[in-house]
C-alpha cells in the first residue's frame, strides 16, 4: 500500500494518533507529515493473510502478539516521530503493549509492490533498523518466489535472498517452507524456482 500526503500542514503526534483513533482512512505519520493509504492487491492481501497463519501459531505458543496491516510501530530519530503501518509486526516484549502502537518489535514484514518497494527498502529500512528490539527485517516479493531478510548480528545487519526451500525467522525460532508463503498465488506467479513470475496488474 503505497502512502499519498494526505496534507501540507503539519500536525503533531497527538492530533495524528486522535485522527487515526476516529478516521476510517488509515494514515502514516513522518516529522509532522501524514500520508494517507491506498488499497492493496488481492495477491498482496493472499501473501499476508498466509504468512499470518504460518506465523501466528508460533507467536501465540511463545505469548508473542503478531499485527497484519493495522498495528502501528512508532519509531523516534534524529529527534522527529513517525509511525508507520507494517504488513506484519511481531512484539514479543510485555512490556510494549501500548493500545495504538508498538515500540519494540522483534519481526515486521513488508510486502513488496511497484508502488511501495523504493519505501520499503530505503526509508523504511532505515527506520525499522534503528529499532534496537528489531532482530529482523523481511521482504517479500509479490512477483516471483522471493524473500529477503535482514537479520540483526552483533551491530550489523546481515541479508540474505531466499528463492528455494525454506527460510528461518529467529525471532519465533521457527523453519519455514517458502513455499507455503505462496501457495495461494502460485498460478499466477510460478512456483518456488519455476521462473514462471510474471508482474501483478
Amino acid at each position: 500500500m503505497a502512502p499519498q500526503l494526505a496534507s501540507d500542514h503539519p500536525i503533531s503526534v497527538d492530533e495524528y494518533l486522535a485522527g487515526e483513533r476516529d478516521g476510517e482512512v488509515r494514515h502514516e505519520y513522518v516529522g509532522g507529515h501524514v500520508y494517507a493509504m491506498t488499497g492493496a492487491s488481492a495477491r498482496h492481501a493472499l501473501i499476508v493473510t498466509a504468512l499470518t497463519l504460518l506465523l501466528g501459531p508460533r507467536a501465540r505458543e511463545r505469548r508473542c502478539q503478531l499485527f497484519t496491516n493495522d498495528m502501528k510501530v512508532h519509531i523516534r530519530t534524529a529527534g522527529e516521530d513517525a509511525f508507520y503501518y507494517p504488513d506484519l509486526l511481531l512484539s514479543c516484549d510485555p512490556q510494549d503493549r501500548a493500545e495504538y502502537y508498538r515500540e519494540r518489535p522483534c519481526l515486521i514484514v513488508e510486502v513488496l509492490s511497484e508502488a511501495t518497494e523504493r519505501i520499503d527498502r530505503m526509508e523504511k529500512r532505515y527506520a525499522y533498523t534503528t529499532l534496537a528490539s528489531l532482530h529482523e527485517y523481511v521482504l517479500v516479493s509479490q512477483d516471483r518466489p522471493r524473500i529477503e531478510i535482514y537479520r540483526r548480528t552483533g551491530d550489523d545487519w546481515t541479508h540474505e535472498i531466499i528463492d528455494q526451500d525454506t527460510f528461518r525467522l529467529d525471532c519465533l525460532d521457527l523453519e519455514i517452507p517458502l513455499e507455503a508463503v505462496y501457495q495461494d498465488v502460485a498460478d499466477e506467479i510460478g512456483g518456488p524456482g519455476s521462473g514462471d513470475a510474471h508482474s501483478p496488474r
